[in-house]
């Protein structure tokens, strides 16, 4: 591996919460090393504004494809569409999410279950579908989960325990599907973001508590900027990383070290 550490081309890469924000971002840091992506989520006209995008600027092959990761039928049918065009799956990047936020004592039974058939069930039920139909197969696969640094702690400021509880799990599962599936020449890893600036978290991160917050609780003293993530993503998917599996990588900050 004398050259090309992240080169990815000839690969094909899944995208899941692939519309907006971080999943766009780590869409794009994949692209740059020339994998073809295949992004999905529920809102195909955002999937297709995505698409021209990755193939205006970086010229690699995108299929969007809309899917809802909490139908096992609709998740089937998704992988069967890009077995068929492709032939193969080398990467999932699991990042479709969700976070309900209320107090431990308020959450009904709904958000817990709603939480934890996106985050927990529907990562499983993603990497189920690629490993069995493609990677297993193939002997060759490269997942990341997008966990969470709630994954590993709790919090003061945002009470969401059925996130916590869902993430949580995300990183125990992973390790579980490491374990499983090395055999296969498959690793599973996860990344357990912190602070990130999206569309949906700009105004928040930018306010002025914010800002006072994060100089007491991230050693950082500041939220992560677009780019900051992508490579943890880049990493765990490309042939710089083929003895890295089951790990829990927080790319945070800092945050989880105090």
């Amino acid at each position: 591996m004398e050259n090309g550490y992240f080169d990815l081309k000839g690969r094909v890469a899944i995208v899941t919460g692939c519309s907006t924000g971080l999943g766009v971002q780590m869409a794009r840091a994949l692209a740059s090393a020339g994998c073809a992506i295949v992004p999905v989520a529920r809102r195909l006209d955002k999937l297709e504004e995505v698409a021209a995008r990755l193939r205006a600027d970086f010229g690699v092959d995108v299929l969007p494809l809309r899917c809802d990761i909490t139908d096992t039928a609709m998740v089937d049918d998704m992988v069967g569409k890009v077995l068929e065009r492709f032939g193969r799956i080398d990467i999932l990047i699991n990042n479709a999410g969700t976070g309900a936020v209320a107090p431990a004592e308020d959450i009904t039974d709904d958000q817990f279950m709603n939480e934890m058939q996106i985050d927990l069930f529907g990562t499983f039920r993603v990497a189920r579908a690629v490993a069995k139909r493609a990677m297993i197969p193939a002997g060759f696969g490269r997942i990341v989960n997008i966990a969470s640094m709630y994954g590993l702690v709790g919090n003061k400021i945002a009470p969401a325990s059925p996130y916590h509880a869902a993430k949580g799990g995300v990183v125990n599962l992973t390790r579980a599907l490491a374990a499983e599936w090395g055999k296969h020449g498959i690793t599973v890893n996860s990344i357990c973001p912190g602070y990130f600036v999206t569309p949906l978290t700009r105004e928040t991160l930018d306010s002025d508590w914010f800002k006072e917050y994060s100089r007491g609780a991230i050693p950082m003293e500041r939220y992560g900027h677009e780019g900051e993530l992508d490579t943890a993503a880049l990493f765990l998917c490309s042939p710089a990383s083929t003895y890295v599996t089951g790990v829990a990588l927080p790319v945070d900050g800092g945050y989880t070290c105090i």
